[in-house]
């Protein structure tokens, strides 16, 4: 429990602290914003900064946070250090640089910023990248809620149709109008879910692993898993400590700021926020999985149905949306369980309709297409929602395969942030501003996902310390790029 509070401590302080430096550094000022010049009643508009906070906080997150604290906790108590100080120094620094380029740039797209620092071969190849991302998350997280929903009552085909049109809506109506009014609200149940639960814990007081018990992989020690702690913790925990995901919604709240001031509470402050909630549910995981609370929360049948069979591991049998309906059901009551269904259901289904509107955004960008009529929005998302329902329609026939699909998104969200880092540090470097505090995170996301994109066996598979000299050779042929950049921008 003393890691915990020191690491909730850590993160706020981070905010109040580091977040103002980074904010500093940045330098906002009282220039007329997008939302306020390109004015469109559609993607251009002002909100209120609680509302803008609260989207761009659930934008963010969906169950990011949630399931892949879960799961990277697995990996024992180093996943404390990788949130508390890959949320401080390296996702928020990622999300507020980004954010407030996108604002300062009249809230261009991470393919268009992109573009502008790193060159039109880099923007090409984000939006097919992005593009590819979006679909596979929208489409992914239709048929997920769906089938949890229709276990509850309804047809499955029934949910998918439910949710698809939720999409549509979100994807073509004026932002204003269906994300601001619901998604402030599916924030909020997130938020409280997590107060209740991180107060509880605090009551209970339970006996939990702490970072000097060791950081080594217990996963395969404790857990029977297979793989190494780097680089895959920092991978399974994305949302909750760096996610280039966050730099591709960001847009969409950097066209509805009436002030660049509010970057830090909005960017930096949403992604401390969600850094708060990962912290929690692993927290929450290390409990289940290392100090026996399985037992404790779990119903008899269950816990005698896990020691009855000997096929499948603590993890394999507890699934992380498993735990978060088994603990908020044994810790908050009838109303726990409600909460967990928000959790599960309304956070990927809101992630979902972002990513789609997201979609249309970029191809608006990519071809120049003002999105003031129905007729233009409808043009760019009818070929969005024809993708979507093919990729829908394949992960139906082929359930399984999908989930092998999702690895590489995990993976492909780490490389945007790579390459988002890599961009804010050329910004920075070229304003003649401390590059350093985007640069470092760069270096760390670059060797973290070209190791894993050789050593997973989902991908290459290659032994791990020929991937690992692998990934530190491209790392550092990017490393002395970016200094000869540096060096050709003083002459």
């Amino acid at each position: 429990m003393i890691t915990f509070l020191i690491s909730l401590a850590a993160l706020i302080l981070g905010y109040m602290l580091y977040g103002r430096v980074v904010e500093r550094v940045f330098g906002p000022d009282d220039r007329e914003t997008p939302a306020v010049k390109k004015a469109d009643g559609i993607d251009y508009i002002v909100l209120p900064g609680w509302r803008i906070f609260m989207i761009q906080f659930l934008n963010i997150a969906g169950t990011g946070p949630i399931f892949g604290a879960i799961m990277g906790a697995w990996f024992g108590p180093a996943a404390y250090l990788w949130i508390v100080f890959g949320c401080v120094f390296g996702g928020a620094v990622h999300d507020y640089m980004s954010g407030m380029l996108s604002l300062r740039h009249d809230g261009e797209g991470l393919a268009e910023l992109t573009g502008r620092y790193l060159g039109p071969t880099a923007r090409r190849a984000l939006v097919v990248f992005t593009m590819m991302m979006m679909m596979l998350v929208g489409a992914f997280f239709v048929y997920c809620p769906a089938i949890i929903l229709s276990g509850i009552w309804g047809d499955r085909m029934m949910w998918v149709l439910i949710i698809f049109a939720y999409y549509i809506a979100t994807t073509m109506m004026p932002v204003d109008k269906v994300i601001g009014k619901v998604y402030p609200l599916f924030a909020m149940s997130m938020l409280f879910m997590v107060v209740a639960l991180g107060a509880v814990m605090v009551v209970k007081n339970p006996v939990l692993p702490e970072v000097w018990d060791g950081l080594g992989n217990w996963g395969r020690e404790r857990l029977g898993l297979q793989q190494s702690l780097f680089p895959a913790l920092f991978v399974t925990i994305a949302c909750g400590a760096v996610s280039g995901f966050h730099a591709t919604q960001s847009p969409m709240m950097a066209r509805c700021m009436k002030s660049e001031r509010q970057g830090r509470a909005v960017f930096y402050g949403a992604m401390i926020t969600e850094g708060i909630v990962a912290l929690v549910w692993a927290t929450l995981s290390n409990y289940f999985f290392f100090s026996g609370g399985w037992r404790e929360v779990c119903p008899p049948e269950t816990i005698a149905a896990f020691e009855g069979q000997t096929a499948r591991s603590l993890v394999q049998f507890f699934d992380a949306p498993t735990v978060v309906n088994t603990i908020c059901t044994s810790w908050l009551k009838t109303f726990g369980s409600i909460l967990a269904l928000l959790g599960i259901v309304a956070a990927p289904i809101t992630t979902g309709g972002s990513s789609f509107r997201a979609a249309r955004l970029i191809l608006a960008e990519t071809f120049g297409w003002r999105q003031t009529s129905i007729r233009s929005r409808l043009l760019l998302s009818v070929p969005v929602f024809a993708v979507g329902i093919a990729l829908l329609a394949w992960q139906i026939g082929n359930p399984s395969g999908f989930g092998t699909v999702w690895q590489y998104v995990a993976w492909g969200t780490q490389v945007m942030a790579a390459i988002t880092l890599w961009m804010c540090s050329v910004y920075l470097a070229g304003k003649h501003k401390c590059y350093w505090m985007t640069l470092l995170p760069a270096i760390f996301m670059t060797m973290v996902v070209t190791d894993f994109f050789f050593t997973s066996p989902t991908i290459l598979g290659l032994p791990h310390t020929l991937s690992l000299s692998l990934a530190a050779a491209l790392t550092l042929t990017i490393i002395v790029r970016f200094a000869i950049f540096k060096v050709k921008g003083r002459k």
